[in-house]
């Protein structure tokens, strides 16, 4: 499948839905939906189903997001999402499995990868390698900052103890997730440049495998 126009017709998509967010526009546009973003998407997906799991070293499972938005506990009853956004989820066999995303909506397009939330046992070890081992964890996450990924901002305030206020991976100690991103630009060329950003991502795939593993 011909993946040129899957960004520009999304950007399209979603910038008119955002205006008009309600069922009665969603069915009356419904058949580009399924044939404009959800088809091309679906094939996407599995396009980079074989590559992701060799540069992974296990198997990937795809996934694209519903379309629907869950409202029960949001004060928003928009009912759709206005972004297209999609994952493969690495089986490495860990207690948390990190994933590569690829996300488009009116004002991005980016790709990167992480865990949303990491569980207790998950949050323990992640601070145990990020705080105790920087010469090796230290090169994998300032080097994806370097190569233009923005990390999610910490939801700590300070870095946790025993770990001092100045360790030089104090950002990294105060998150409680690890996703990263970058903008692939709206003329990307799919799926090539999406496996090149997914390539520059992998050494911190590669380190959330590991602490998973630990």
């Amino acid at each position: 499948m011909n993946f040129d126009t899957l960004i520009a017709t999304a950007q399209t998509f979603y910038t008119r839905l955002a205006a008009n967010n309600t069922r009665d526009w969603w069915l009356a546009h419904k058949d580009t939906y399924d044939t404009g973003l959800n088809r091309p998407a679906l094939a996407l997906l599995d396009a980079l189903v074989g590559p992701l799991s060799d540069l992974a070293w296990a198997p990937v499972v795809p996934r694209l997001f519903r379309p629907n938005r869950d409202v029960r506990f949001s004060k928003d009853k928009s009912p759709y999402n206005t972004h297209l956004h999609m994952m493969w989820t690495v089986q490495a066999g860990g207690r948390q499995d990190p994933a590569f995303f690829f996300g488009i909506a009116p004002d991005y397009v980016t790709a990167g990868g992480g865990i949303m939330g990491f569980d207790k046992p998950m949050l323990d070890d992640w601070r145990t390698f990020v705080g105790l081992d920087v010469k090796r964890v230290g090169p994998v996450l300032t080097g994806a900052v370097a190569q233009g990924f923005g990390f999610w901002d910490p939801e700590l305030k300070k870095v946790p103890a025993p770990y001092p206020a100045d360790h030089p991976l104090g950002e990294f100690l105060r998150m409680k997730r690890c996703v990263g991103s970058r903008d692939i630009g709206v003329g990307a060329r799919l799926p090539d440049d999406l496996m090149t950003t997914f390539r520059a991502f992998a050494p911190v795939i590669d380190l959330l495998q590991t602490i998973s593993r630990a």
